[in-house]
């Protein structure tokens, strides 16, 4: 089988279940495991580089307002790569090309392939992707034991925290301006042992102000900007810090966003299992500004 993916956390999920060697298209964005670099790329974004997170929020309601796609496919690739089966989604028109452009594409190329489209919004949707996305592929088995040990790794952190006092968490799905989480973001928050403060699940992130953040008295505050890695949420923390935007004496925790919170796929466990070591002890949890002052005395030095 010959497959395209179209969303990093389907080509993540194709790998982690014995089908990487099937994968023949990715998206510019698909960057784990390594090898998913090695294939073609199909897609990019129309939004041009180098802009700051305030801008990145303006250039995009822009477009969604103008009813403009923010990713466009290559059709040339596409064409030469002979797709079976190519994989997308229909969950948020800021992550990945619209299904309905993906089949337009492939009519227009008179091209058979079938399209499966995946669109969790909570976690156990996330995890029934991975079997919906197996079976596509003919590794229905595999995808069983991919969940079965995530599933394990869930229980094993709920047996840690269960019983333990949960501190408020609050979550930053973007900086500027300040959105909450949605979809599977406050369970993740749950599972971990704490109580998601802004936010609801299975639900869409939205628009916050400054003084919501406040207002909801958080013990931690989770930096997860959507699209960036560790090192970008950590610029970020650091700035929110150096304006005096979050609630003093809060620990501030950067994480890997991209990779282990905004994109549905297996690395959401990791994301769980890190939180939890935050909130509830651990040595294994990454270097990063985890104070107030901590972070400012580090920004300045």
């Amino acid at each position: 089988m010959r497959v395209v993916s179209l969303i990093p956390s389907a080509t993540e999920i194709l790998f982690a279940v014995g089908a990487g060697d099937d994968v023949v298209g990715v998206t510019f964005e698909c960057d784990h495991p390594p090898q998913a670099r090695e294939r073609t790329i199909v897609s990019s974004t129309t939004l041009p580089s180098g802009l700051s997170p305030r801008e990145i929020d303006e250039a995009v309601a822009a477009a969604v307002a103008r009813g403009e796609d923010l990713y466009r496919l290559d059709e040339g690739a596409l064409a030469g790569l002979d797709a079976d089966l190519v994989v997308t989604q229909d969950l948020c028109a800021v992550c990945a090309l619209d299904v309905a452009t993906v089949d337009d594409a492939l009519a227009h190329l008179a091209c058979t392939a079938d399209v499966l489209t995946v669109d969790p919004h909570t976690l156990e949707e996330v995890l029934a992707s991975v079997v919906t996305i197996g079976e596509a592929v003919g590794r229905g088995a595999d995808a069983e034991v991919v969940v079965a040990s995530l599933r394990a790794r869930l229980d094993a952190v709920a047996a840690r925290v269960a019983g333990r006092h949960r501190p408020r968490v609050a979550v930053l799905e973007w900086t500027d301006p300040p959105y909450a989480p949605g979809h599977w973001i406050p369970e993740m928050v749950a599972l971990a042992g704490g109580e998601c403060v802004l936010g609801a699940p299975g639900g869409r992130s939205g628009r916050v102000t400054w003084e919501d953040v406040h207002v909801a008295r958080p013990d931690v505050v989770v930096v997860a900007p959507c699209g960036y890695d560790r090192d970008g949420a950590a610029e970020q923390a650091r700035a929110l810090l150096d304006a005096g935007l979050l609630p003093e004496g809060v620990t501030v925790h950067p994480v890997d966003a991209d990779g282990m919170w905004a994109r549905p796929g297996p690395r959401l466990v990791d994301g769980v299992e890190e939180l939890a070591d935050l909130l509830h002890g651990s040595a294994t949890v990454p270097e990063a500004p985890v104070s107030a002052a901590a972070a400012t005395a580090s920004s300045s030095s």
